[in-house]
């Protein structure tokens, strides 16, 4: 197997996109990752993109052929894969393009995420997020994602003692965050007050405790490591791409305090590149809900189990404390365009290794990590990178 490395990154403004197609965001996104890594389309051979909902948000199934197609590149007739695993689509896409240049099967990948999530009304949108889940015997009977980790946050309440206030501190951190990020849907700050203020959701989660709907894409260009000075002066290298699965229901988990798959596919990954957790020097992980960045963050072993919400109030996982979690705002602040997600958490930590993430610079950033959520926990993907 070859080791691999990201040559070239692009991303949209995350948002509501109203003025601009589902199309049109996926070539902007990989227009930009080709710019970046100075290739031409002609170069890339294949495609990989991640994609949960297309054929719900925007009527569109065959996203892969209409991809390389409005790209440009059906002339070239390279492969184009659509990649779905729920919200972890991106994370997975990207995932798959790395095993393609590592078998030495291609040399040139470019892995993408797309989700166009707003030109549909908030029914229709929910009910296409609540197929993540086990239709039959979740979102049948009226079970919805905030419902879902509502129940996790109550769980996790009840066994370590978690506040209300700890949650409501992950938006005020990713908020604060996103302020600082150009491509942010939020750029606002707000205050744990603010938070524990706004509109109930699902007990205990409020509005400001769930992630938006988003509309937005981004792109990653791979390449073999011993290539990627070819195409530019500051590759960032893949140290370790793992995924792992769990039951599709919450109700047939071991626990609901935490994330197995989060679990296995971190010790894997950190087994893999050789690393401790002291080594990651920034890292984007899955906070559709807040619940959900406190249960990550211990379930990445950053943190002892129970203890997520204390080192958030306390500014541990804030730009400047012990480990800086979410920087681009993470899905709260930033957006969360659900196939799009995983491959914007790349953006972000390429972004922070080459030392080009201005205000929200981590300085002297070596190695980062990704994580990314699809469903309740279902799937989950991590990827660690270096410079």
């Amino acid at each position: 197997m070859r080791d691999v490395a990201i040559v070239g990154v692009g991303c949209t403004k995350f948002g509501e996109m109203w003025h601009k197609s589902f199309r049109d965001l996926f070539i902007e996104a990989g227009v930009m990752a080709l710019d970046d890594a100075e290739i031409s389309g002609v170069q890339v051979e294949a495609l990989y993109g991640g994609n949960m909902s297309s054929g719900i948000f925007v009527e569109q199934e065959h996203v892969g052929a209409l991809i390389s197609d409005y790209s440009g590149l059906s002339t070239s007739n390279i492969p184009s894969t659509r990649v779905e695993a729920a919200c972890a689509s991106g994370g997975l896409a990207l995932r798959s393009g790395i095993i393609a240049v590592a078998s030495g099967y291609h040399d040139i990948v470019v892995s993408a995420g797309i989700e166009k999530m707003t030109d549909v009304g908030a029914e229709k949108a929910i009910d296409a997020l609540a197929s993540a889940a086990d239709r039959e015997w979740e979102a049948a009977v009226g079970a919805t994602f905030p419902g879902l980790y509502a129940m996790m946050a109550r769980a996790h309440m009840h066994e370590f003692g978690t506040t209300r206030e700890q949650l409501a501190q992950v938006a005020v951190k990713n908020h604060y965050h996103g302020s600082m990020n150009p491509r942010a849907q939020f750029r606002n700050s707000v205050t744990i007050d603010t938070v524990i203020s706004s509109p109930l959701v699902a007990d205990p989660l409020r509005l400001y405790d769930c992630s938006p709907i988003t509309d937005g894409a981004a792109a990653a260009v791979l390449v073999p490591a011993d290539r990627a000075r070819e195409f530019t002066d500051t590759p960032i290298y893949i140290k370790a791409a793992t995924q792992a699965s769990d039951t599709i229901s919450l109700h047939d988990r071991r626990s609901i305090t935490g994330i197995d798959a989060t679990v296995v596919a971190a010790d894997r990954a950190f087994k893999i590149a050789g690393l401790q957790r002291a080594d990651i020097d920034v890292a984007e992980v899955h906070d559709c809900f807040t619940i959900a960045e406190i249960m990550a963050v211990e379930d990445l072993g950053f943190f002892e189990k129970g203890t997520g919400g204390p080192a958030t109030l306390d500014g541990e996982t804030a730009l400047g404390g012990r480990i800086p979690i979410n920087t681009s705002g993470g899905l709260k602040a930033c957006g969360h365009p659900v196939g799009a997600t995983g491959i914007k958490q790349a953006v972000e930590i390429v972004e922070q290794l080459r030392g080009e993430a201005q205000k929200r610079q981590v300085h002297g950033a070596e190695i980062g990590l990704t994580h990314n959520v699809g469903g309740s926990g279902g799937t989950v993907v991590v990827h660690i990178l270096s410079r």
